[in-house]
């Protein structure tokens, strides 16, 4: 617990157990500090930002390296939920990236998001490849067309042939990681392809869905889907405003499906299923991831 008017630890740098090596412990044991980055620590006070990232890194990462991997990603901003089941990350460096492929960041040398992306397409589980590969493009930092034109120089690689899925299916328009993992569960199903942010207008107002398919309307209904995250959507008052949503949708001629994480991991496809059974198809099964 922190002591009225308390100084922040180390002003407000990052600083490593080295630095603290009998107090990290304690500090960790009372809630003073966290771990920002494997092996560097801040005050918890302190909130995330561009020029934090750069400073926790600066303590791990050799002054002639380059910034690789999700660790250039999440230097490039993008968040650690698209990148791996990992909430805590380590510090990816190589020496080994053509200078063309390599920008500066507060003094960093990093791979550029494009070369970040490729990186990624290629490297990270199918899941994360895509949602990683999305936030970038979403970012505004890369150009899906010039990663695929890029990504002919990467042929014969490790990941090549993931990359290229990756980068078929990959869209800018995907607003979170969980809209990007249930586009995925959808195409992998053999669905084809749904509508991002689909728009629907009401009578008093307009409405957002996650995913749908506004084209494949059965008996006149279209199906929408619309990913429930515990944060947002738990709390009894939550819930009931997203059934009124949901009967308002209803009178609007869509059938809406609500998705929750569980619906997302894990080896039973109950989504794939109420999916299927809308849509009179017959998934393809079993799950890929």
């Amino acid at each position: 617990m922190f002591e009225y008017d308390q100084p922040y630890y180390f002003a407000g740098l990052p600083f490593t157990a080295r630095q603290v090596p009998r107090k990290l412990a304690w500090l960790l044991a009372r809630g003073e500090i966290r771990q920002f980055l494997k092996g560097v620590y801040v005050d918890v006070r302190m909130s995330d930002s561009p020029a934090l990232r750069a400073d926790a890194l600066r303590l791990v990462v050799p002054a002639d390296a380059v910034v690789c991997g999700r660790t250039a990603a999440w230097l490039h901003g993008i968040g650690t939920t698209a990148l791996g089941p990992e909430d805590l990350l380590k510090a990816q460096w190589t020496r080994d990236v053509p200078d063309a492929d390599v920008v500066e960041l507060d003094g960093l040398r990093v791979t550029s998001p494009a070369s970040t992306a490729l990186a990624l397409a290629m490297a990270l589980p199918r899941p994360f490849a895509l949602s990683a590969v999305d936030a970038i493009l979403r970012s505004g930092k890369a150009d899906l067309w010039a990663l695929r034109a890029a990504s002919a120089a990467y042929e014969g690689r490790r990941g090549y042939s993931q990359s290229q899925d990756i980068l078929r299916h990959a869209d800018r328009r995907a607003e979170s990681p969980a809209e990007s993992w249930l586009r995925l569960r959808l195409l992998d199903a053999g669905f084809g392809r749904p509508d991002l942010q689909v728009r629907v207008d009401g009578p008093s107002r307009v409405y957002r869905l996650d995913v749908g398919y506004p084209d494949r309307p059965i008996d006149g209904r279209k199906l929408g889907l619309e990913y429930d995250s515990d944060a947002w959507h738990s709390s009894p008052r939550q819930q009931s405003r997203d059934e009124t949503r949901r009967t308002e949708l209803d009178s609007l001629g869509w059938h809406i499906i609500s998705v929750r994480r569980t619906d997302l991991w894990g080896s039973y496809p109950a989504l794939e299923l109420a999916v299927g059974g809308f849509l009179c198809q017959e998934p393809r099964l079993p799950r890929r991831w």
